[in-house]
């Protein structure tokens, strides 16, 4: 599974992507992000307020608690503004 980051998100962490095997407890967007955090300090520090992260599994914008079995990507970034 590739976890893609953008924005501020990516340039705390000083890179793109991370290909991932989580183990199989880990199913969803909350649960990934936590087994994330548990294996790289700068993705803790970077998260450290989940609730402002927004995702998407495979291009689909989706909630903490969405599922991820089968996903082939997962993307984490900032809250949007547009204009």
């Amino acid at each position: 599974m590739r976890v893609l980051y953008f924005a501020w998100l990516r340039e705390r962490l000083n890179r793109d992507f991370d290909e991932v095997d989580p183990p199989e407890s880990v199913t969803s967007v909350a649960q990934l992000m936590d087994w994330l955090a548990g294996r790289d300090e700068a993705f803790a520090l970077a998260t450290q307020k989940r609730e402002l992260i927004r995702a998407a599994v495979d291009d689909t914008l989706v909630g903490h608690e969405t599922a991820i079995a089968g996903a082939r990507t997962v993307a984490l970034f900032p809250p949007m503004t547009g204009g």
